[in-house]
């Protein structure tokens, strides 16, 4: 005597649905969630923006309070010196 197990068959289209957006029908309805996601996508963008200037803020303060007690070096490739304008008459 056989003993067989029912088959389990998986049938990819009732999950499809059941996690695929749906579009509602009334208008009304649609322009609200237009709008909705309009509000989103610009508090979304807002707040980006002021964490962004936050960040750039808080790496320029950081630098300059490392480089506080900090002695600039000159560099390389300047040459420093006293100059002075010299005249015509002067260069003959």
């Amino acid at each position: 005597m056989t003993v067989t197990m029912p088959a389990f068959h998986f049938h990819r289209d009732s999950l499809r649905w059941a996690f695929s957006p749906r579009k509602p029908r009334h208008p009304l309805l649609r322009i609200a969630f237009g709008l909705v996601g309009l509000a989103l996508l610009v508090v979304l963008l807002v707040f980006g923006l002021f964490v962004g200037a936050a960040m750039v803020a808080a790496g320029l303060l950081l630098r300059v309070f490392r480089q506080r007690g900090k002695v600039v070096a000159a560099d390389r490739n300047v040459v420093e010196g006293e100059y002075r304008v010299v005249g015509k008459p002067l260069l003959r």
